[in-house]
């Protein structure tokens, strides 16, 4: 009985292919955009996540003023001295790397080619603070760093814009008035958690940016990377405890400096991420709504064109669950035929949003099963009351229409 009601319910469809198809289009968008959002919302979580750990394991970043950001109120706050920097690395646990930094914005000149950059002055704790790695070329040495000799290590955006695929190794750059030998190269990036480009950047030994560069021995910020399984809360206490001793605060004083966990904005990025794909998801999940409806008013005309051959199946003997389960099989197959074109298109779209967007296409198997359930669910009961009045219709009736 099941699969002769399927196969009159498939051949109902062929039929009437064109009008079959307008009636499933409201599910084949719906569905569609559902897998879309949900899955260009996981993608985006994921791109986020790794931006901000390609920022550091473990960062904290240490800035003067109270705010981070564009606006931020660091104009009248201390800066921060090499004295606390070794402050940092004695008095606080758990600690991987301590790395000062010292930022500049310049013109970089090398031979007739010039490029606006951001030159930074630190240590060697930079590359594990940062999670720095080479790709060719060597660190600063002891010496380089205590002397704060004229040697730099530099970005791919820097090393394409000064020298093209050439190596930069041994070659020397300008930088604002003096020039710099070049002794590394470090390996790419792309572009960080705030949409900058991570790789645009020039690394000069702290002594030589604050001699050469800044004329100060101020420093701008400190980043400070944690050994895994450290606990971050104990780790930004104790930072601000001893920086606000350092820095001679009154107890109701506010902090004139902050303390930013990268987890702990990563985390927050990412939940908030999830509650607009969700929210997204929702609002394509009516479509879904809608395209039950139509299933449901594409049934009932089909329902009124075929009276007259459903009085004659009552007639010679067929049960009324036959006739109810043919028009609910109907439904119920146009709904998931919907379904598996609104997962093709999202496939579709997905593949070429991500491509075009520059973030990973991550294909979550359980949210395109439960669209295309949802699909087959929004057939049965939208299908049902179509079905159901046709199954109820009195023969004798049914026979006299024309």
């Amino acid at each position: 009985m099941l699969l002769n009601a399927l196969l009159l319910a498939l051949r109902e469809i062929r039929r009437n292919l064109l009008r079959s198809f307008l009636t499933v289009l409201g599910i084949v968008i719906g569905v569609a955009a559902v897998i879309t959002m949900v899955t260009l919302g996981n993608g985006a979580t994921r791109m986020v996540a790794e931006q901000i750990s390609s920022l550091g394991s473990n960062l904290l970043m240490v800035m003067p003023g109270q705010r981070l950001g564009p606006g931020r109120d660091s104009a009248g706050a201390p800066k921060f001295r090499i004295a606390d920097i070794e402050a940092i690395r004695q008095q606080v646990g758990g600690l991987q790397a301590v790395a000062p930094t010292v930022g500049s914005a310049v013109t970089l000149v090398a031979g007739t080619r010039n490029w606006s950059s951001t030159v930074n002055g630190t240590s060697n704790d930079y590359f594990i603070a940062g999670n720095w790695k080479l790709a060719s070329g060597r660190r600063f040495a002891d010496d380089e760093e205590s002397a704060g000799k004229a040697v730099c290590i530099i970005g791919q955006t820097v090393r394409k814009e000064l020298f093209g695929n050439a190596s930069p190794l041994g070659n020397s750059i300008r930088v604002k008035s003096f020039d710099c030998e070049v002794i590394g190269l470090l390996a790419a990036k792309g572009q960080g958690g705030m949409g900058q480009d991570q790789d645009d950047t020039v690394l000069l030994p702290l002594r030589t940016a604050q001699r050469r560069l800044t004329g100060s021995l101020d420093i701008g910020g400190i980043m400070v990377s944690l050994k895994d399984g450290s606990d971050s809360k104990v780790a930004i206490a104790q930072l601000r405890s001893l920086l606000r001793e350092r820095r001679k605060l009154a107890e109701n004083a506010d902090d004139n400096f902050n303390v930013m966990d990268t987890k702990q904005i990563a985390e927050t990025l990412s939940g908030t991420i999830g509650t607009m794909t969700a929210l997204l998801g929702a609002v394509a999940a009516v479509s879904l709504l809608v395209g039950g409806i139509g299933i449901m008013n594409i049934m009932l005309v089909s329902v009124t064109e075929r009276t007259r051959e459903i009085g004659i199946r009552l007639a010679i003997g067929a049960l009324e669950k036959e006739v109810l389960l043919q028009f609910l099989i109907e439904a119920v197959a146009l709904s998931a035929f919907g379904g598996l074109l609104g997962i093709a298109l999202a496939f579709v779209a997905c593949l070429g949003l991500t491509a075009l967007m520059n973030m990973p296409f991550l294909f979550s198997p359980a949210i395109n099963l439960t669209a295309f359930g949802f699909s087959a669910a929004i057939g049965v009961l939208f299908g049902y009351m179509p079905a159901r009045r046709a199954a109820r219709l009195d023969p004798i009736e049914a026979l006299r229409h024309e």
